[in-house]
């Protein structure tokens, strides 16, 4: 995938395209119905190349930093999963008041038509864009007609399934993985690189990675049957390992209030993963997050977490 991270490093020369615009946060499942939609006009215009236009940070994080959602993917893991979804070429506009200034014409000239040579545009059916959200599919359609390119809005209906970043989000942040995985079309995940610890779990037979929990989404405290894939290029690289995870901080020892992610890989303490970027995705939620009053229950709840992760995983 070409990247573009502003509109001075569009090449003067690109050729004609499809493109699609919007926040993509989480590329779930309506996203992926969008860009499949533009593929398919693509093909039906004799384009070769589907282009998407995002922005980094989220409009809401410059407009309202206070009502600034957790975001569901980092910029380089929403390209990654943009590329898989079937997108060649995409333009990451840095969000600024400046350029939520500008109007939808303005937005269309200068994006759609001079740097990007759209000759169709593919959105959401609900797509708003422009100076206070004030251009819609209609106005696009408005404007493809006077400046060459066709306009289509997909409606989004997943039927009983519900296709919005928001709702993923809201699954997440009720501890509800398996609803936020049936919106995304995969397991929620999150990234990062893994941190040393305090080794305690090493010491008890559990040893775990450590991810720092930043400023994107995650599940509630509590343990989890999930995964982890190591993302770089070292051993065991890109082997999704059963694992048991627990989230927070770890309330049964005194002093610890960084909330993390902490992996173990089940029947596996031979992995060296301190500095190595991993993924760790959910697949159910085991129990809540609880303080033990020693470690003999705690070790007989980790045992406990376990084998609940074999049964919700099949292994």
């Amino acid at each position: 995938m070409r990247v573009w991270r502003a509109l001075e490093e569009v090449p003067g020369d690109l050729a004609p395209s499809v493109v699609t615009i919007g926040n993509f946060d989480g590329v779930h499942l309506g996203h992926r119905v969008v860009v499949r939609r533009a593929r398919e006009v693509a093909s039906r215009c004799g384009v070769e190349r589907v282009t998407v236009v995002t922005f980094d940070p989220h409009p809401i994080a410059v407009l309202r930093p206070d009502h600034a959602p957790p975001t569901l993917s980092a910029i380089p893991d929403r390209l990654e999963l943009l590329a898989d979804a079937g997108v060649d070429d995409a333009l990451v506009l840095p969000f600024d008041r400046e350029l939520a200034s500008w109007s939808p014409q303005r937005f269309v000239e200068r994006i759609l038509v001079e740097s990007l040579h759209a000759r169709a545009v593919v959105v959401g059916a609900n797509f708003r864009f422009g100076n206070r959200a004030a251009g819609d599919v209609a106005f696009l359609r408005e404007a493809g007609a006077d400046h060459g390119f066709d306009v289509e809005g997909v409606e989004l209906d997943g039927g009983p399934q519900v296709w919005s970043s928001t709702y993923v989000r809201q699954c997440v942040a009720a501890g509800d993985v398996a609803g936020a995985a049936e919106a995304l079309g995969r397991p929620f995940a999150v990234r990062g690189t893994v941190v040393s610890g305090d080794r305690r779990g090493r010491e008890l037979g559990y040893p775990t990675a450590n991810v720092p929990i930043g400023t994107g989404a995650a599940p509630p405290d509590g343990v989890y049957a999930g995964r982890l894939r190591v993302l770089d290029d070292g051993p065991d690289a890109g082997v999704p390992h059963p694992a048991a995870i627990s989230v927070g901080s770890n309330p049964t020892f005194a002093g610890e209030r960084e909330r993390r992610v902490e992996a173990y890989v089940l029947d596996r303490d031979d992995l060296e993963l301190y500095g190595r970027e991993v993924e760790v995705s959910f697949t159910a939620h085991v129990r809540g997050m609880t303080r033990f009053d020693g470690i003999d229950e705690l070790l007989e709840a980790m045992a406990s977490d376990v084998a609940a992760t074999r049964r919700a995983l099949g292994t």
